[in-house]
């Protein structure tokens, strides 16, 4: 898995190809937004139900269905 430092140091090697270096300020302040969001206490796992209770596995996509 790519980390954000990972990209960073890959995006900005990539403009520096491309003679874009104004872009290096803009991918830094995109990676630190990507590192706040990443770490945000709200930042919760998809997979839970947000009443609390655990998601069922391989769901039908019917729950909540109305007929």
């Amino acid at each position: 898995m790519m980390t954000t430092e990972d990209w960073l140091a890959w995006a900005s090697a990539d403009a520096d190809r491309r003679a874009l270096p104004e872009l290096k300020p803009l991918l830094a302040a995109l990676a630190g937004a990507m590192r706040a969001l990443r770490a945000a206490d709200w930042n919760e796992d998809a997979s839970r139900d947000p009443r609390g209770d655990e998601a069922p596995a391989g769901g039908s996509g019917s729950e909540g269905a109305r007929s």
